[in-house]
């Protein structure tokens, strides 16, 4: 059987005893019914696993003893999903829980000229990943970027490879036709409800990303943005 597996941001790889704060004690004791002597995995979501074993049961402030560690390898893909936030919160917190899952390495919220909810609760989100990380038996946390316009995002992006994905009837080739690899670190764009505007497609087409089409259906923001993570992950 498993062990108990919980999340830890501030653990570095030389920690041999952890103090865990009220929420995840008060779980792995009151919840889990945890005791002295019972052993659980931590991570800092930065690739480091450590199995511990408690020796202060305390419901506020459990303490654990570090008595194994490894180092969790990393996806050699580094996939970045830059997409707008949508209306319907639930949707785009669906998102970013099926896109942890799959094993996405950074995700930026991009507010383009159609986007229509800008605000965004960075620490609501972020705790939605940590959930699907620990859920998935994962080591890795995506980077979870604040929003960032799009102008922005386009002309700082130096990944290998760079994708717009839109639903005009421009030219566009399929993602998994372009999908290279041989090349490590990719991102695509994906557009608001209203989908980009052609000045934005314009702007991206000269800054070298290639537009692409995700499929013969329209898509969902957040449909779109878990087609894009499966088709640059799995290679």
């Amino acid at each position: 059987m498993a062990l108990p597996f919980f999340y830890k941001e501030e653990l570095i790889a030389s920690d041999t005893g952890v103090t865990l704060d009220e929420a995840t004690s008060k779980h792995m004791v009151q919840v889990l019914r945890m005791q002295i002597g019972e052993q659980l995995q931590l991570t800092n979501g930065k690739g480091d696993l450590f199995t511990a074993e408690i020796i202060d049961d305390n419901r506020k402030r459990c303490t654990v003893k570090v008595v194994e560690k490894f180092k969790i390898q990393n996806s050699k893909f580094k996939i970045s999903i830059a997409i707008s936030p949508i209306k319907n919160n639930a949707r785009f917190e669906w998102f970013l829980e099926k896109a942890t899952e799959i094993g996405v390495s950074e995700i930026v919220p991009l507010i383009c000229t159609r986007t229509e909810k800008e605000a965004f609760k960075f620490e609501r989100m972020k705790s939605i990943l940590v959930s699907a990380m620990l859920q998935s038996q994962q080591c890795w946390l995506p980077v979870l970027h604040k929003p960032v316009k799009f102008v922005s995002l386009i002309k700082s992006s130096t990944q290998q490879q760079k994708f717009i994905a839109h639903c005009t009837d421009d030219a566009k080739r399929n993602l998994s036709d372009l999908n290279n690899e041989s090349l490590s670190s990719k991102i695509i764009l994906i557009g608001p409800e209203g989908d980009f505007t052609a000045d934005e497609i314009e702007l991206a087409l000269q800054h070298n990303f290639s537009a692409v089409s995700l499929g013969n259906t329209r898509l969902r923001t957040e449909t779109a943005g878990i087609v894009a993570a499966v088709l640059l992950t799995q290679v």
